[in-house]
């Protein structure tokens, strides 16, 4: 994963060229292709960059920061929160479906692939972009929170009017990256079952991104 040879969609690639030139950047891709050649890891390699890939760099409207990916069988698909269409849904995306429900009265379509998202603008990223098969947290703290951490600030830096959706602590904590004076950031509980009932459900996350959307003369994201 050297500058040359990293797959990405190409207004990402130009955005984050600088990062793929540090140090850290050059030890994360060792760790992670070592990763692949001995281990079960997830997701596929072909969906690492699936959410960049998906949501180019200027068609960014709102960031909705997970954590790890799902490290279940099959279940990461490269977007934070979503699984593969075949996949039954996970507890925290069975929560945000029901929120949409109840926040904007309509019945999300019963797929967690969430393509349908990221496509009209949502950056679906997760602070760690690989883990082990059954071992969750395995890849923090190899060098993925310094690329996305650069994310979020060239994010914060180069837009304007983006919206940041952060559910839980640890998301939460990434807000020091973002200029608040620049965009808008939705805080609230994160949708895990453990914590819903603490503020996550009737928090209307999706109502108010789509308000502040059509302030600033865009259109609303279809979260069906």
């Amino acid at each position: 994963m050297n500058p040359t040879s990293v797959h990405m969609e190409a207004s990402w690639k130009k955005a984050l060229h600088e990062e793929f030139e540090k140090s850290y950047f050059t030890e994360l891709s060792a760790f992670v292709r070592e990763e692949y050649l001995n281990k079960t890891i997830y997701p596929s390699p072909k969906d690492v960059f699936r959410a960049f890939d998906l949501c180019p760099f200027d068609q960014v409207k709102i960031v909705i920061l997970g954590q790890d990916p799902y490290h279940g069988a099959r279940q990461a698909n490269g977007l934070s929160f979503a699984v593969h269409s075949d996949i039954p849904l996970p507890p925290s995306l069975r929560t945000i479906f029901k929120e949409i429900q109840s926040d904007l009265g309509i019945t999300p379509e019963p797929n967690g692939d969430l393509s349908r998202w990221a496509k009209q603008g949502v950056l679906l990223l997760n602070a760690t972009l690989t883990v082990q098969a059954q071992t969750p947290g395995s890849h923090q703290n190899k060098g993925w929170e310094l690329f996305t951490d650069a994310i979020i600030k060239k994010l914060s830096a180069e837009r304007t009017h983006l919206i940041f959706i952060l559910w839980g602590a640890y998301a939460k904590n990434k807000g020091i990256l973002i200029d608040r004076n620049k965009h808008l950031i939705i805080e609230s509980a994160h949708p895990s079952p453990f914590s819903a009932h603490t503020g996550f459900l009737g928090s209307k996350p999706f109502s108010k991104a789509n308000e502040y959307l059509a302030r600033q003369g865009h259109p609303e994201i279809d979260w069906k």
